[in-house]
């Protein structure tokens, strides 16, 4: 994606997102040579501390109908984005009037590669990695399904790993026109949920207290 410097997250910020904001779009190409695109939540498994250079992966499955995993096995490489809070900026935050309308965002692009996984056993641990991520009062009540309804949900689902090749973060705070910061904050504050998401990262980030320069995105 176009990355202005200004704009440039680390990887601290892109997990912060992915792990706020699960819910993500795979993308990578069908038998055409078209976009294919499927949403779903992926959970993102970081690398030990004490493991080097190993990459981020993410876990995640699609239904077996999907033919989203035919393209997968065919073609490995894919995208993945995340999408998190982001809503428009009015030019009434600056102190002039010479000014034009943008949008506000935070997201983070994956390259990634695929591999599927089959066996019983592992689907259930990345099932039960989604689920402590979402649901952990559920997972007592999977457990007690029996052995049978189990095989028969895990046959029904295509599961995988993404292994994270390259990963981009864009924090689009229009952290370069510093003059608008105060009025920018306050605005967001009195928001909706966006709004508010992106005043957080705001406070978080330390906007306002900068005098980064650039252009417009």
């Amino acid at each position: 994606m176009y990355l202005p410097p200004q704009f440039r997250g680390d990887d601290r910020q892109a997990v912060a997102l992915m792990q706020s904001h699960p819910f993500a779009s795979l993308i990578s190409t069908d038998d055409a040579g078209l976009p294919f695109v499927t949403h779903l939540p992926l959970h993102l498994q970081q690398p030990h501390p004490a493991g080097g250079e190993a990459p981020f992966v993410l876990l995640g499955h699609v239904a077996r109908p999907n033919p989203h995993w035919r393209y997968l096995q065919a073609r490995p490489k894919a995208v993945v984005t995340f999408m998190g809070p982001h809503t428009y900026m009015t030019p009434r935050v600056y102190p002039d009037l010479v000014r034009v309308p943008t949008w506000n965002y935070v997201c983070v692009h994956c390259t990634v590669e695929t591999r599927l996984i089959e066996h019983f056993d592992d689907k259930d641990h990345l099932l039960k990695h989604l689920i402590a991520d979402h649901d952990p009062a559920y997972a007592d009540q999977w457990r007690g399904l029996g052995e049978d309804y189990q095989h028969k949900m895990m046959n029904g689902i295509v599961a995988f790993e993404l292994k994270v090749l390259e990963l981009q973060c864009k924090v689009k705070l229009n952290q370069h026109r510093p003059e608008a910061h105060a009025a920018m904050r306050a605005l967001y504050a009195q928001g909706g949920e966006n709004e508010q998401g992106l005043a957080r990262w705001m406070d978080q980030l330390g906007i306002g207290q900068g005098t980064e320069t650039g252009k417009e995105a």
